[in-house]
């Protein structure tokens, strides 16, 4: 299992988790953005950065990503493309995207794409919590250790 991470905008506490979590797990974690930023010198961890442009990050981590990776993603459409490869995607509050909740993420994600552009003020994201960040260590603690299982079977 790799772990791939689109790192653009992650929050620097999830990073800390998935940091540690390579370091405990020996697994692989690639950060994939579109600018620098500070990564701890450790031969499990590596930050590609990939040129300024739409949706550069989300086709480098298609095009590397392989069945029974996981991917850390807030973005919808990239999480429907990791699935379709037969890898893990799971966003940083710790939902963690399926084949049946996929379809309906699309769908609210262009709902509200329309009503924003139709100039409704649709409001942003709430504030990342607390909660937010167990809630993300617990799925990611499930998902590796499904990994692992899956690997030594």
């Amino acid at each position: 299992m790799h772990i791939w991470v689109d790192a653009d905008a992650c929050p620097g506490a999830i990073k800390e988790i998935l940091f540690k979590a390579a370091r405990r797990t020996g697994l692989p974690l690639s950060l994939v953005a579109n600018h620098s930023m500070s990564v701890p010198p450790d031969k499990h961890i590596t930050l590609t950065v990939v040129p300024s442009g739409y949706d550069a990050a989300d086709d480098y981590i298609v095009e590397k990503i392989e069945a029974g990776d996981l991917a850390i993603t807030n973005d919808i459409p990239l999480a429907a493309d990791i699935l379709a490869k037969g890898a893990s995607a799971v966003n940083t509050r710790g939902d963690e995207f399926d084949k049946s909740s996929i379809r309906a993420a699309l769908t609210m994600r262009d709902f509200m794409d329309t009503m924003r552009s139709s100039g409704e003020h649709t409001g942003g994201p709430k504030a990342f919590s607390q909660r937010d960040k167990q809630n993300f260590a617990n799925a990611l603690d499930r998902l590796l250790m499904q990994g692992i299982r899956a690997a030594k079977s």
